[in-house]
């Protein structure tokens, strides 16, 4: 039996993301439950709130794509539709707020293992372990790349 009975995994669903979800597919046990998050962050919050423009038809072509990116990568994980959360918001936030709804035992998310001013100017592995309610799970990603 794993330590873990509620795992929130966090996914940006680039290439990466199954980095990630590998590492919480090996810690989760034959009754643990995996919560699979990916949060898009509105452009309004993304670009200061001041877009001089009506982005309303962008976000909801952000939204459809996310919304099939998804349910692609849910399924590669036979993640329950029940268990796939599409949400708006600020995603340290987003992602505490699931990891709570659900009582999670614990989150994990990807990083860049980004240092010195990236850093600073944000990480959402760092602002999710920052205020967490549960053990957070940093998994360190290494960029694919690209064959020609």
């Amino acid at each position: 039996m794993s330590g873990y009975q509620t795992i929130v995994l966090a996914v940006d669903l680039t290439e990466e993301s199954i980095q990630v979800a590998q590492r919480a597919l090996d810690l989760a046990g034959e009754d643990s439950q995996i919560h699979l998050v990916h949060v898009i962050e509105p452009l309004s919050l993304a670009y200061g709130g001041d877009v001089p423009m009506d982005m309303s038809s962008v976000q909801e072509q952000i939204q459809e794509q996310a919304k099939s990116h998804l349910s692609e990568f849910a399924n590669q994980l036979s993640v329950p539709k029940d268990n796939q959360h599409l949400i708006f918001g600020r995603p340290e936030s987003e992602i505490h707020r699931v990891a709570e709804e659900f009582n999670a035992d614990l989150i994990v998310v990807g990083s860049h293992g980004r240092h010195g001013l990236a850093l600073l100017l944000g990480s959402t592995a760092n602002s999710v372990l920052h205020g967490s309610p549960c053990d957070v799970l940093a998994v360190r990603v290494r960029e694919t790349e690209v064959q020609l």
